[in-house]
């Protein structure tokens, strides 16, 4: 009897290969497409939480809005508002710092005459 992957004679050697190949390239695939891009944005994000100054304008991930006043270990005081209302909050609270995020535009724009991507040719 002859079913998938199996001979009649019993010699399943050539298949387990195979099989083990198989999952090594199944489990690679995911770490490219799945965790190693995950890694490297925790990393990022976790890089921006521990560069916020004094000043900066962040945003949480409630949505709140506001200007760093203190920074402490794992503790941020940030203001809001015209009332200067001031807000306790954890650095993992933090969604993006709106300050370090539009200098680099500016820099990107001069730098974008120089850098050609695969499909710049469209942009005629």
């Amino acid at each position: 009897m002859n079913l998938i992957g199996f001979s009649a004679n019993g010699n399943t050697g050539g298949s387990m290969v195979t099989m083990i190949l198989l999952y090594g390239v199944i489990i690679a695939v995911f770490y490219f497409i799945l965790i190693r891009p995950q890694s490297k944005q925790k990393k990022k994000e976790e890089e921006m939480r521990n560069s916020i100054d004094v000043g900066d304008t962040i945003v949480t991930i409630g949505g709140i809005v506001g200007r760093v006043v203190s920074v402490k270990d794992d503790d941020i005081v940030i203001e809001t508002g015209a009332d200067r209302n001031k807000l306790k909050i954890k650095k993992w609270a933090i969604g993006s710092n709106e300050t370090k995020r539009s200098a680099p535009k500016t820099e990107e724009k001069k730098d974008s005459g120089e850098k050609k991507g695969f499909f710049s040719f469209l942009k005629k």
